[in-house]
Formats: C-alpha cells, sequence, structure tokens
C-alpha cells in the first residue's frame, strides 16, 4: 500500500495511490474523496463468503465486533488513481505490517487494509471475554500478508514488553496487540473498580508489542451525556 499522510495535524488524512487493477478493503464510511479513477464496490464484511451464509458470518461479526456489516473494496482503474481515508474518531493512524507478525484489534480500530490482508473472528477465553464489553467473546485477528491501517480516538502509543513481567492497561485504551501476547481481563481493584474508579483492565503477559489510544471515547461520552439528554 502507497500512501501519504497529512502530515501538523491532530486529525490525519490518508491518500493512498492505487496502479489499474490494484485494490484495498476499508472501513465502511471511511472514503473521504478520490480522483474520479476509482471504482468503490460495497460487500458483506463476510471474508468472502456469498449468499445467505455471507450475510450469517456479516451480522455475525457485526454483532460480536461492532465493526460495519459491510466493507467497501477501492480498485484503481488507471495507474494514477489516489483515494482519501479518514477514520470516524478524532485521532491518529497507524500502518502494521501484517505476515511474520499477526495482530489482534479491539473494536473500531480497523480503517484499512490491503486485499491480500484479512481478519478473522478469533474466540476468546472466558477469562478474556467475560468483562470484555468491546469484543465479548471474540476479538479481530489478522490474517494474510500487508499493510493494515488502525486508527485511534487520541495519540497511538507503541509499548513493547519483554516477557520479563506482566503490563496493565485500561480495556478502553487497548487498539492493538501482537498475537504472541497472552493476557486476561480483570477488575482494576475493589468491586468492579468503584473504589479507583479505574473499571476493567488487561493484564498482558508475554513478548510483543501493544498499541495503545491516549483517549477514552467512553469516557468522552460520558462527559457529553448529561448536555445531550437534557437538550443542553
Amino acid at each position: 500500500m502507497q500512501y501519504k499522510m497529512t502530515e501538523n495535524t491532530v486529525f490525519p488524512l490518508v491518500e493512498v495511490d492505487l496502479r489499474t487493477g490494484e485494490s484495498i478493503q476499508l472501513e465502511s464510511g471511511a472514503m473521504v474523496y478520490h480522483n474520479g479513477e476509482i471504482t468503490l464496490e460495497g460487500k458483506m464484511n463476510s471474508n468472502g463468503k456469498s449468499g445467505l451464509g455471507g450475510a450469517i458470518r456479516a451480522l455475525g461479526r457485526s454483532m460480536s465486533s461492532g465493526e460495519s456489516f459491510f466493507i467497501t473494496k477501492a480498485s484503481g482503474l488507471t495507474d494514477t488513481a489516489k483515494v482519501a481515508l479518514a477514520p470516524a474518531t478524532p485521532g491518529a493512524i497507524k500502518e502494521l505490517q501484517v505476515g511474520s507478525e499477526h495482530w489482534r484489534l479491539n473494536t473500531g480500530a480497523f480503517l484499512a487494509c490491503d486485499a491480500s490482508v484479512s481478519y478473522n473472528m478469533k474466540r476468546q477465553k472466558l477469562s478474556g471475554a467475560i468483562f470484555g464489553g468491546t469484543g465479548g467473546l471474540f476479538v479481530m485477528e489478522t490474517a494474510g500478508s500487508g499493510s493494515l491501517l488502525i486508527n485511534s480516538y487520541g495519540d497511538i502509543v507503541e509499548i513493547q514488553l519483554d516477557g520479563t513481567k506482566p503490563f496493565v492497561v485500561d480495556n478502553q485504551h487497548v487498539v492493538a496487540w501482537s498475537e504472541s501476547l497472552d493476557y486476561n481481563i480483570k477488575v482494576a481493584s475493589g468491586i468492579f473498580g468503584f473504589t479507583t474508579g479505574e473499571g476493567v483492565v488487561n493484564e498482558f503477559h508475554g513478548t510483543g508489542t501493544i498499541m495503545i489510544q491516549t483517549r477514552n471515547i467512553e469516557g468522552l461520552a460520558g462527559l457529553i451525556s448529561p448536555f445531550v439528554s437534557t437538550g443542553s
């Protein structure tokens, strides 16, 4: 995937260059503009499965992960085709390489990927899902090889773990993590975290990388909900 990102802005835009016949997959609604040399095709987010089985798979992916029922395929008609993308949330965009390493993604992290990259719904163990909230019993796990673009609410910070001790991250700040990492989801402290207000956390073990976002979108929702409910 050949792309450039707007600079000196906290809300970046990604412009992807495509050649004739080259295509990418992007989250439904992420396209901002293209130069007229692109075809856009909406399809069920079912990893290529069609018919009733595809619809059931796409619905299941949508219900279990919060992602869109449909996914968009953008294909180049010329060697100078361009399409610009932006995520729904105000924050950073980062490229991950898929192939030698695979990734698990939290809800809302997926923005776009090469046609050679896909993802499957991976069933979590019960200890990782009982308080999951965002992914429930399933998380998104990458397959294939190529480039994957993820997005966050706020900036993205990369944390490397060497396996010497566990590392704890608030559940709402986790964007993506290496497939090699094991993890448990637990209460931060007290009864459901009420004594500290921290709520649910992810405790990671092993060697690998965690991508975290610097802002909590549920915290934002909590701040604005009183104004929405009162009509202020």
